[in-house]
């Protein structure tokens, strides 16, 4: 099983990790390590997958239903499988993950270490403000936040037209320049930099990760984008310290 783990200066009590497409039981086009139960694979397969990841857990991670949506779900009260784009914790040993196969997950927490969040942001969502209300649940003032981008599609591989385009910048005029032009009337967009715009305008300046691309790193990543038919990937984080319980 391979395994990235978030290169930023996060507190002691926190723990995040990434996984891969590599090191699980599911066959093509979903091979090997697919957390999705939604996306056709079989059921036992997945159930198998997230088998060999939860020895990694103090807890069985509360997994989502996305539907790129702003809904926040609370790790630490959940007991069902939530509606929700994105997962807040305070509690040790709640575990919050998102699932992605190009759209951005974004991994937040304060440095004291108190909460952390993970975040599905594909462009809708972002469009959305879901980074926005994940913040607002987190309650902490968003300067105190630090973030972390996960492998999602590049700007070269990501083509939206110009309705896209007009959302974001109606939003903020600075979002033009996260856009450059395409073919036939269509815009390359950046989704890091327009997460980063995003969190910049919170009061997040402390940004991490963003060097990966979903849909050009194969062997790597599961990109809908790329196969249409295909796996998930995981985004997880939790606190791991009792006493920022």
């Amino acid at each position: 099983m391979k395994l990235l783990l978030p290169d930023w200066p996060a507190p002691a009590g926190v723990r995040a990790l990434q996984t891969t497409r590599q090191g699980g039981v599911s066959s093509a086009p979903f091979a090997s390590l697919n957390l999705g139960d939604h996306v056709g694979d079989a059921e036992l397969s997945v159930v198998r997958n997230r088998m060999l990841l939860n020895a990694l857990f103090p807890s069985e991670p509360v997994w989502l239903a996305q539907v790129h949506g702003i809904a926040v779900a609370d790790a630490d009260s959940a007991c069902c499988v939530p509606q929700a784009d994105a997962c807040i914790a305070r509690h040790a040993g709640a575990v919050c993950v998102v699932m992605t196969a190009d759209c951005l997950p974004v991994l937040l927490c304060d440095k004291p270490g108190t909460v952390v969040a993970a975040v599905h942001a594909g462009w809708r969502g972002l469009a959305a403000d879901v980074i926005e209300e994940t913040v607002a649940a987190m309650r902490v003032p968003p300067d105190t936040l630090m973030a972390w981008l996960g492998p999602a599609i590049s700007q070269p591989a990501f083509e939206v037209g110009d309705e896209v385009r007009e959302i974001f910048v109606k939003a903020d005029p600075l979002a033009a320049s996260a856009f450059t032009s395409g073919v036939q009337g269509k815009w390359l967009a950046d989704i890091y930099a327009l997460a980063r715009l995003k969190l910049n305008a919170l009061g997040i300046s402390q940004i991490y990760g963003g060097n990966h691309c979903t849909y050009y790193e194969s062997a790597q990543f599961f990109s809908y984008r790329r196969d249409g038919v295909t796996g998930r990937q995981g985004t997880f984080i939790w606190l791991e310290n009792p006493e920022t319980s």
